[in-house]
């Protein structure tokens, strides 16, 4: 066995292979995996092997359209066989709100090059007659639907690598990873010592004992799962070509032909985690015992839409393993605070994902950063809080929703509350209904008495329509109070803090006592994060940026980590408020003293206010007036009783993040995660007017910001009023523009200030003069062209 290489991956399943595979096609021939048993001894072997593109976040569907188009590459490389087969598949709604969903979908399939098709009742009878279309009001019909051979499939993958100079040990157990002093890694097996600078974690089902090693908790757990295998059914042996697959979501289950009969799977309610306490060594090639009491209910459904099931015996049971992460998606990338260390697990669809999720860590390992956004799915999107009694609850919930309807206001329940501020009684108190970011609990509106303490999930106005008016009122009109809890914020200090920003950072560092709003680029010139920059002195500076990507933040900075220079992550050391309105001056100068009249827009100050030592920074996302109040979590409640006895005689009244949402539109702010993300460029989202192009300071990702700005970036960020009617557009809606699909939306809302539906969205330079409509669940709404915010256009009131 070879001792050094430069990167070793542990599993050999589908994913291992993968990741195998696209290394060595990036260039990379140096490169080993190892296998503690056969390829495929996991959860691949038992897979039933189906592949599909729908996904509810664009750039996994788009990573599936990839894996699957890659099987016939394969195939030509290898001249092996991955036993495609290209059948097509559709997804059954049987109420208003899935429909939806699938139209909805359907839209965004648009611009992303995706040929999927609504389809009726009577034409999804056409195109699989084994369903019972009884209460069905129509589907979405994907042609690249399909399924394959897992084995032959994996074995292609390897095949393929080995071609591109890559060694394979199988029968090879890891029982050791040690990482040396210059960040190298020691991987111990029965077999001897490998030495390598890139250690990869595709270890499936054993991946959590795998980053036990190296002392990582990596959040998955596996879970049950169970699909059965008909005997011959006639309506399938009678047939000439095969049977599409059939997704059918009220039952919680997949179908697809096998042989001459059928195999169906079941995410079912009663559902089991497996190996609480671990996933034992020798597990591999074996099968759980059925258990076809906890998939009762669901083969009873499944009788009534496909009859012929009813009229089958049953060939086999397949009972298997596999593995989710919390959110149901992949856990790929570098392991935030090792060197080296890189996650390609929690794959739970293998032969959907696995190529995509191969390509994507192959591209940041190979070339630093992927060529898309992959925060879906990047391991930090998890921070150093999650625990094992999380991610389990988390993970059974994830299995339960599986087919579930997904709505862009769903706030899931489980697991919550799992972190909160000194805050979360008194807003409770208050009527809060509470939304999560990151585990941390944010409040999203406050309801009154009369009001429930729960939102309605929809793809339209929800039940927090009238709260958010309400909110909104109140900033607008006189003042309102934010918790500010969720922002990610960073202390940077030391002697070359400035010159190490500088060079971290796009934009301006700014002098003492003063802020700044500044990009931060990967060396291709993409967004990786939207800051606020402040300076506390000379010497020390605090950043300011989303909550939930501190630990990818964090990882950046560590990366580029450099003498003279501290870091810390005080995102839960730093907590207060922000309060914001025409009113919001008197608030602070009733309860802080006259000094505080004579900040400026983009100030800082320390001050006292009340009995708190606070730093107060005269800034507001609202884009109204507004300061934001920093101080102690332990002092956080007193400033509260001081600022709301202050704001009392000025009618302020908390506000949560939806009327947060909706003020932002009025003034086009970007968000991050929506304007602002690696997808996109400084130039494309005007993110390029904060850059500080004449400073003395190669800062990432210069040179590929000014050749943008050189040949211009080929499409901008607009905001349109929409004549929506009682649903807004939320994110990835196609913007058609003289009757083509051109751009699409990036989110939108209803400003409630205005009275008028907005998007904010993507569309090619040059096209803003064009007739402009955006599709929103199937309706063809006309938008009109905004070029001046709806609220304090000139900034007198912000800034003033």
């Amino acid at each position: 066995m070879k001792s050094t290489a430069q990167a070793v991956i542990i599993g050999g399943g589908v994913v291992g292979c993968s990741v195998l595979y696209h290394l060595t096609k990036l260039g990379w021939s140096d490169v080993m995996l190892i296998e503690r048993s056969e390829l495929t001894s996991g959860s691949t072997w038992h897979a039933a092997g189906g592949f599909h593109t729908l996904n509810g976040d664009t750039n996994m569907a788009a990573l599936q359209g990839y894996t699957i188009r890659l099987y016939k590459e394969l195939e030509e490389i290898t001249g092996m066989s991955c036993g495609l087969h290209h059948v097509g598949g559709v997804t059954l709604a049987d109420n208003r709100d899935r429909f939806d969903m699938l139209v909805a979908e359907r839209a965004k399939h648009r611009y992303m090059g995706l040929d999927t098709h609504i389809v009726t009742p009577e034409e999804i009878a056409q195109i699989a007659p084994v369903t019972n279309i009884e209460g069905i009001i129509g589907g979405l019909y994907d042609p690249l639907d399909g399924h394959l051979d897992p084995s032959g499939t994996t074995h292609a993958y390897a095949k393929a690598a080995r071609l591109g100079g890559a060694t394979i040990e199988t029968h090879c157990m890891v029982r050791e990873t040690r990482q040396r002093p210059d960040g190298t890694w020691d991987i111990v097996t029965d077999k001897g010592t490998v030495h390598t600078q890139h250690l990869v974690n595709a270890g499936g089902l054993w991946a959590r004992e795998v980053g036990a090693m190296a002392g990582v908790y990596l959040p998955l757990h596996p879970m049950e799962h169970q699909y059965i295998v008909t005997d011959d059914v006639p309506e399938i042996a009678q047939r000439d070509t095969e049977h599409p697959h059939v997704m059918d979501p009220a039952g919680e289950s997949y179908l697809r032909q096998e042989g001459r009969g059928l195999c169906i799977g079941f995410y079912e309610q009663p559902c089991k985690p497996w190996a609480v306490d671990g996933t034992p060594w020798d597990f591999g090639h074996e099968l759980l015992p059925d258990n076809l009491d906890k998939i009762e209910d669901s083969i009873e459904f499944a009788y009534r839409r496909f009859p012929a099931l009813g009229r089958a015996g049953v060939k086999s049971v397949i009972h298997g393993p596999f593995t989710f992460a919390p959110d149901g998606n992949p856990l790929v990338g570098p392991v935030p605070g090792l060197r080296g260390y890189w996650s390609a697990c929690g794959v739970m669809a293998g032969f959907s994902q696995g190529g995509g999720v191969g390509l994507m860590l192959a591209q940041w390992m190979v070339e630093g950063e992927c060529e898309r956004d992959v925060r879906a799915m990047d391991v930090a999107r998890f921070g150093d809080w999650i625990t094992p009694g999380y991610t389990r609850p988390k993970v059974i919930e994830n299995y339960q929703k599986r087919f579930s309807v997904s709505y862009p206001n769903e706030e899931l329940p489980a697991a919550r509350p799992c972190r909160t501020t000194p805050m979360y009684d008194v807003l409770s108190a208050e009527g809060a209904v509470w939304g999560a970011q990151y585990g941390l609990e944010v409040a999203n509106y406050f309801a009154t008495a009369n009001e429930p303490r729960y939102e309605t999930p929809s793809f339209r106005r929800s039940n927090a329509f009238d709260a958010t008016a309400r909110e909104v009122a109140a900033v607008r009109g006189a003042v309102g109070i934010n918790e500010v809890q969720n922002f990610g914020k960073y202390l940077v200090t030391g002697p070359t803090a400035r010159a190490w920003l500088d060079r971290i950072m796009a934009g301006r560092i700014p002098a003492p006592g003063r802020m700044s709003l500044t990009p931060m680029l990967s060396p291709e010139g993409r967004l990786l994060g939207d800051f606020t920059v402040s300076c506390l002195s000379d010497e020390a500076f605090q950043l300011t940026a989303s909550y939930g990507a501190q630990a990818m933040h964090m990882r950046w900075f560590q990366m580029h980590e450099e003498a003279g220079v501290h870091l810390e992550n005080v995102s839960d050391r730093l907590t207060g408020f922000q309060i914001a309105g025409p009113s919001a001056r008197d608030v602070l100068l009733a309860c802080g003293g006259e000094d505080l009249a004579q900040m400026r827009f983009m100030d800082l100050r320390h001050a006292t206010i009340g009995m708190a030592d606070c730093l107060i920074q005269r800034v507001s996302y609202t884009g109204d007036l507004g300061y934001e109040i920093y101080c102690d979590p332990m002092a956080q409640r007193g400033l509260w009783h001081t600022l709301t006895e202050a704001g009392a005689p000025h009618g302020m009244r908390p506000f949560g993040m939806r009327a947060m949402m909706s003020l932002r539109l009025d003034k086009f702010f970007g968000s991050w995660g929506a304007e602002f993300s690696p997808d996109y460029t400084p130039g494309e989202t005007g993110m390029d007017r904060f850059i500080a192009w004449s400073k003395d300071a190669d800062f990432i990702g210069r040179k590929a910001a000014e050749a943008e700005r050189a040949a211009g970036a080929p499409r901008q960020l607009v905001a349109y009023e929409v004549a929506a009617q009682d649903a807004d557009a939320h994110g990835y809606e196609p913007i058609w523009l003289d009757g083509e699909v051109k751009g699409f939306v990036t989110s939108g809302g209803y400003s409630h200030h205005a009275g008028k539906s907005i998007a904010l969205g993507l569309i090619p330079r040059g096209c803003e003069g064009g007739e402009a409509q955006i599709e929103i669940l199937g309706q063809m709404c006309d938008a009109t062209l905004l070029t001046q915010p709806l609220f304090d256009a000139d900034g007198a009131r912000m800034r003033g």
